[in-house]
């Protein structure tokens, strides 16, 4: 018996009437049943990051030269709020230390741009304890909706939020401003054209850059500062996350084992690493995990509970119901002035605000296995806790808003869900060039 044949079998369904696995596309190692889904997930090549309309210098190697450098820089942060910054393995620094946070400080490099650094590796210790995990940045590129709940539409308004966050950078607009302009002043100028004067604002210090103590309610309050509306101040920050997210479509996973077996080699995966392929189409995970990227980038409820996993009390999360809200009231958003195009991108999210309630964004698979924790505040520990969660059909409660329809007990066995988990380490891709890994 063909081998494809007998992994159909082994997994509990035959081929189609009539066809044969010599019949797919001149693949005959794939299982004819799943073989349009497979090749789906996998096209020849890997398409590139879509153009960024809302960013004109998306793809200018001088915006993504400077964005690494940005990307790396703790020098735009503020103090280090939260008691737990003790200086300790984990941390990174002191309470009331400034200059500590850098986007790579949540987004390390070496680790796929997830955050392995933060103590039990699910959410992160910035200034302060964040409440969702940080997605990784790998294949950033292919998103126009970013975050966990979707409250940023574009690359440019997604480091507002860092920025400001008495939990991230602890920091504001002005401060961000003038460090451009003190430190990245002819870079910024060969690219974005002249900076402009901010001296009627007194200079801020690295210490009164964000918040002095932490707010009661640091998941909505900011420590406003001069400057945060004034559209000079605001424009310096945009052109700084232009230039942050022309370096993050750099970075990529690459092509996998599994993109090598679909395509062209019929051993560059074990027979329990094809198993779970197949298996993964046949029971439904490619009705979100979809296309190339092993994702719709929609939002759904799948059932995740948020409790006891953390060091903080559980944060009862309403997901994209807030975030696609928020992102249409953004007036940096694709539609607003500081954008340089606008695709409609917003558009595409038709449900009401209770059909996003608990809804989250479905990340890509590619290079998974090297994640610390899974789902938005990092609940599952392991591949095989994150299968297990899904062959259960989520969690009865715990969460808000209507479970998605799908997510019902999928029935696989210990072997299957082995298989699953193999399959889901063989999307590894080598990663981004050395070059993109470390502060030029």
């Amino acid at each position: 018996m063909p081998r494809a044949a007998a992994l159909a079998l082994a997994l509990g369904f035959g081929l189609g009437c009539g066809e044969t696995p010599d019949a797919v596309e001149g693949r005959p190692w794939l299982p004819a049943d799943v073989a349009p889904k497979l090749i789906a997930l996998s096209p020849a090549e890997l398409p590139p990051p879509p153009p960024d309309v809302t960013n004109g210098y998306a793809d200018d190697p001088r915006a993504q030269a400077l964005g690494q450098k940005l990307f790396f820089d703790p020098r735009f942060s503020g103090p280090l709020l939260d008691r737990d910054n003790t200086g300790a393995p984990g941390t990174l620094g002191l309470k009331g230390e400034v200059g500590k946070v850098a986007c790579a400080s949540c987004h390390d490099p070496r680790a796929g741009f997830s955050d392995v650094r933060s103590p039990r590796r699910q959410i992160s210790l910035a200034s302060g304890w964040t409440r969702r995990r940080s997605p990784a940045l790998l294949d950033f590129g292919q998103a126009s909706v970013l975050n966990w709940d979707g409250r940023h539409d574009t690359a440019y308004n997604q480091v507002f939020g860092v920025i400001e966050s008495p939990l991230e950078f602890n920091s504001s607009r002005l401060f961000v401003a003038q460090q451009i302009i003190q430190f990245y002043k002819d870079e910024y100028e060969a690219i974005f054209g002249p900076l402009p004067d901010l001296s009627a604002y007194a200079p801020l210090g690295p210490e009164d850059a964000g918040c002095a103590t932490m707010p009661s309610d640091p998941m909505s309050e900011r420590c406003l500062k001069p400057g945060h509306d004034d559209d000079a101040v605001i424009r310096v920050v945009v052109n700084m996350g232009k230039a942050i997210g022309a370096y993050e479509r750099l970075l990529t996973c690459g092509p996998s084992r599994f993109d090598a077996w679909v395509n062209s080699d019929p051993n560059a995966l074990t027979a329990e690493e094809q198993a779970g392929a197949a298996l993964f189409v046949h029971v439904g995970c490619d009705d979100c995990h979809a296309g190339p990227y092993l994702t719709d980038q929609r939002f759904y409820n799948v059932g995740a509970a948020n409790h006891l996993v953390n060091f903080i009390a559980p944060f009862d999360d309403p997901g994209a119901a807030m975030g696609i809200s928020a992102a249409r009231a953004d007036r940096l958003n694709a539609s607003g002035p500081f954008s340089d195009g606008d695709d409609g991108r917003l558009e595409a999210f038709t449900q009401s605000t209770e059909e996003l309630r608990g809804a989250f964004r479905t990340p890509t698979l590619r290079c998974v296995s090297g994640r610390p924790s899974f789902l938005h505040a990092g609940q599952l520990r392991s591949l095989e806790d994150a299968v297990a969660f899904f062959n259960r059909g989520g969690d009865p409660a715990g969460f808000q808003g209507v479970r998605d329809t799908r997510m019902v007990p999928l029935g696989l066995n210990a072997e299957q869900r082995a298989q699953l988990v193999a399959f889901l380490r063989a999307l590894d891709g080598q990663g981004p060039p050395p070059e993109l890994l470390e502060a030029p």
